[in-house]
């Protein structure tokens, strides 16, 4: 079974939830406390073994590029100051993984997205992680989990977590099949269904291992009355002919699209952060006493 090692994150998507912060900053790049959120996700492919990284870029995001290069001015900078550290910090990821980048044109759905990347996987099972979603499990990465999982069955991997059904409704959600511990057999999926239409409360949530075959059935799936072609479709299309499976993964999941998401990854972030904790957690009782 050939090693999972290559990952795509999508980053072509506008942003409109967060204008007009997004309208000449990418979302990927909104910080939490003081990192931008999509180094989270590469932080998370090279703890779980991931040695090449493919993020797709859309028109004004460039500088998701420029974030992972290297930038000799503030070098310099910080060298004069002494502050070596900072400049450690600023580029240890850079001989930990290789970063190529693809621009898309148009946005034709996440489907789309991901195949133009069919050439950097070069028919190996990969990795998709979208940016919307930073996932805290420092002891076991939610990626390194589900390639665990896809070496225990060969067949694609969709990371799921249960939902509280007013919750589930929001999200696609796995038609299920077969159940042994974690595992669930995908028989479809159903996009956001009314409560009393729920399949099951397992929601996709933004972590995925393919298989390369997947390209084949992105091809076979018909657009949406958007004109969009999405994965979570063409996936369906693979489990009913070959199989695939849903993982219930461990980890604490923030949704950072959503403004109150991206808040409470901010507070919890830096709770975690031993130079904020004390202050922020003073702040915070004093806070609670005047609502």
């Amino acid at each position: 079974m050939q090693k999972v090692t290559r990952a795509i994150i999508p980053a072509a998507g506008y942003g409109t939830r967060f204008l007009p912060a997004t309208k000449a900053m990418p979302k990927e790049m909104l910080p939490i406390v003081d990192v931008p959120s999509i180094q989270y996700i590469v932080e998370e492919c090279i703890a779980s073994g991931i040695t090449d990284v493919c993020i797709i870029l859309g028109r004004n995001k460039n500088n998701i590029a420029d974030h992972f290069d290297r930038n000799v001015e503030v070098e310099n900078a910080l060298a004069k100051a002494g502050k070596y550290q900072q400049i450690r910090i600023m580029n240890e990821l850079c001989d930990k993984v290789n970063i190529c980048y693809i621009r898309q044109k148009e946005m034709l759905g996440t489907g789309k997205a991901v195949e133009l990347c069919e050439s950097f996987v070069k028919g190996e099972p990969f990795v998709v992680l979208f940016g919307d979603d930073v996932i805290y499990n420092p002891d076991y990465p939610v990626t390194k989990q589900l390639i665990d999982a896809y070496e225990t069955t060969g067949l694609t991997i969709v990371g799921v977590q249960p939902q509280p059904k007013e919750e589930a409704t929001k999200y696609g959600v796995i038609v299920p099949g077969k159940v042994k511990g974690r595992y669930t057999e995908i028989l479809g999926f159903m996009e956001k269904p009314e409560i009393d239409k729920l399949p099951s409360t397992l929601a996709s949530l933004g972590r995925f291992i393919l298989t390369p075959d997947i390209f084949e059935f992105i091809r076979r799936t018909p657009a949406a009355p958007n004109g969009e072609v999405y994965l979570p479709t063409a996936i369906e299309l693979q489990a009913k002919a070959i199989g695939a499976f849903a993982y219930s993964f461990e980890g604490k999941r923030y949704d950072i699209g959503d403004k109150l998401g991206y808040i409470k990854a901010n507070i919890e972030y830096a709770l975690r952060n031993e130079d904020l904790f004390e202050g922020l957690r003073s702040y915070l009782f004093d806070l609670i006493k005047t609502l």
